[in-house]
């Protein structure tokens, strides 16, 4: 099948850099075969991969269709992902827990090449992670069906139009609001983990407000502003305010206090909005069953 690309006017000057940006699903070396098998025209003519470009050129590129992998039908009787939304370019799915984002066997990418329709990133019958929320952490996750739709919704990340809340069940009595701007990088002593209290060039902010203070735990809506790795569980453990369940940055009280039958991490990725004219929304995860027993507690 033929793609079609326009080079926009701030693209790279060379061919071969701007089907890197447009592609992000193809490796480089794939983009490589393209052009030096000769699939890759600029305004109707086979192009070498140190041309130069411009804006308005139209690019077109033959490559095959996509189809389901194998490890996808071999899946074909995995639990399905609950969709929250969907269009033909992205979708946002309710991650359950104890299901990891990608590079398992069971994993939101395989579950999404058995039940998604539309999906050709990289050439491939798989969504594109934009980003990622951890095994335990249940709620919105956004997904990019086209390389399209990865390099625009990338985009709307770096230019803040994407906003993350959370819901946390904390330990201890937190203020009622709190903002944090703090330095952010991997633990010196431990690589596993990461921390606010040492020296980084990279920054972590995040802001939250408290819903409800129960005996000894607080109900936590967190505005995420930047989406480190483990941001929200450090910050706050960093705070003194570790979440329930947190078997890596919690105290001995908070990872003894997991919720539900596994003892999970008590984080939900509450509410996802994309401010976008074309592709915008506004979605919300309900609270799943364990998260909502630990916040409203059986009297």
């Amino acid at each position: 099948m033929t793609r079609r690309l326009t080079i926009p006017a701030d693209a790279p000057e060379r061919l071969d850099a701007f089907l890197v940006k447009a592609l992000p699903g193809y490796s480089k070396q794939q983009i490589q075969k393209l052009l030096s098998d000769g699939k890759v025209r600029v305004n109707g003519k086979k192009a070498k991969p140190l041309r130069r470009i411009m804006g308005g050129e139209i690019v077109d590129l033959d490559v095959a269709a996509p189809n389901k992998p194998p490890r996808a039908e071999a899946h074909k009787d995995l639990p399905r992902l609950t969709v929250l939304h969907q269009t033909r370019v992205l979708a946002v799915i309710d991650k359950p827990t104890g299901l990891v984002v990608e590079d398992a066997p069971d994993s939101v990418v395989t579950r999404a090449a058995v039940q998604l329709d539309g999906l050709d990133v990289g050439g491939k019958h798989e969504p594109g992670i934009v980003h990622r929320i951890d095994k335990d952490t249940t709620g919105c996750l956004l997904l990019a069906k086209t390389d399209g739709a990865v390099v625009a919704l990338q985009r709307a990340f770096d230019e803040k139009r994407i906003k993350k809340t959370y819901l946390a069940l904390v330990l201890g009595n937190p203020p009622d609001t709190q903002a944090l701007d703090q330095p952010y990088g991997r633990h010196p002593e431990d690589p596993r983990r990461y921390t606010t209290r040492y020296s980084s060039p990279r920054r972590a902010r995040l802001s939250w407000k408290k819903l409800k203070q129960l005996a000894d735990t607080a109900v936590l809506e967190i505005d995420l502003d930047t989406g480190r790795t483990h941001q929200i569980r450090a910050q706050l453990a960093d705070a003194g305010f570790p979440l329930l369940g947190d078997w890596l940055y919690g105290t001995t009280e908070a990872r003894a206090r997991g919720i539900g039958e596994t003892a999970r991490i008590a984080l939900h990725a509450w509410k996802l909005e994309l401010r976008d004219p074309t592709m915008g929304f506004r979605l919300e995860a309900p609270l799943p069953a364990d998260l909502a027993r630990a916040i409203e507690p059986p009297t």
